[in-house]
């Protein structure tokens, strides 16, 4: 259908600018006295109309000026009812040319198409929010089926392998920085704090030692557990 008056959408329905229509319909009121009359026929803001600013070339004297001038994106309802008002041969053209378009639009081929491009809109969120979630996804699945305890070692290689780039050495860091370490040098460094022991965060691995002299030592080594692992995920995650 050739286009008597330029159409745009809004909100994915066929709109039309009121001011294209104004200067269609050859109105001899100015536009800014115009449209707030037309908009007293019972149409309703945000629903019949949208106002907005455009940006307008205009000509004063001798050179042409640039100016925000106002607007409105109209429905094809509007558009046709405020043809019916205008009582002229060029309301009537216009309102011709917007019942066409609706029956173009409403044909069974405009119909599926926008049902399929509504569908592939769909598809694609639906993918890009499956690739977003799936380090969460992966996190979750591996930390519920993880019932025992494991070293920082490996907690920094399960979330290095799920996106999170760091290494034993910057998690322990990172787990002292945070307050889930004692960073204190001694013989607790690297020992879980009060804190994360009363979160339930870690437990100690004591490892007896037999020395070559006789004498025995007390190996402790700090293991994240399972309640651990998923309070760290969520921690990382929500980085």
């Amino acid at each position: 259908m050739n286009e008597l008056i330029p159409i745009t959408y809004h909100n994915d329905d066929p709109a039309v600018s009121a001011r294209d229509l104004h200067e269609f319909l050859e109105v001899g009121t100015a536009y800014k006295d115009r449209f707030p009359r037309m908009c007293e026929y019972g149409f309703s803001h945000g629903i019949d109309f949208n106002p907005l600013k455009i940006e307008r070339v205009q000509q004063e004297g001798n050179r042409m000026v640039s100016r925000m001038v106002d607007d409105a994106i109209l429905t094809i309802d509007m558009a046709k009812e405020i043809c019916m008002l205008q009582r002229n041969e060029k309301g009537k053209i216009a309102r011709q040319y917007f019942l066409q378009l609706e029956k173009d639009w409403n044909s069974p081929e405009k119909v599926m198409a926008r049902a399929l491009r509504i569908a592939d809109k769909r598809i694609k969120a639906l993918e890009a929010k499956t690739e977003a979630d799936r380090p969460k996804v992966l996190f979750a699945d591996s930390v519920t089926a993880s019932r025992s305890s494991i070293l920082v070692g490996e907690m920094a290689k399960l979330l290095k392998q799920n996106g999170v780039h760091t290494g034993q050495n910057r998690l322990f860091e990172t787990l002292r920085e945070k307050g889930f370490l004692i960073k204190r040098q001694g013989s607790d460094y690297n020992m879980p704090t009060q804190k994360s022991m009363e979160m339930g965060l870690f437990e100690i691995k004591e490892t007896v030692i037999n020395h070559s002299d006789g004498h025995t030592s007390v190996n402790k080594t700090p293991k994240v557990t399972g309640k651990g692992q998923q309070y760290f995920v969520n921690m990382f995650l929500g980085q």
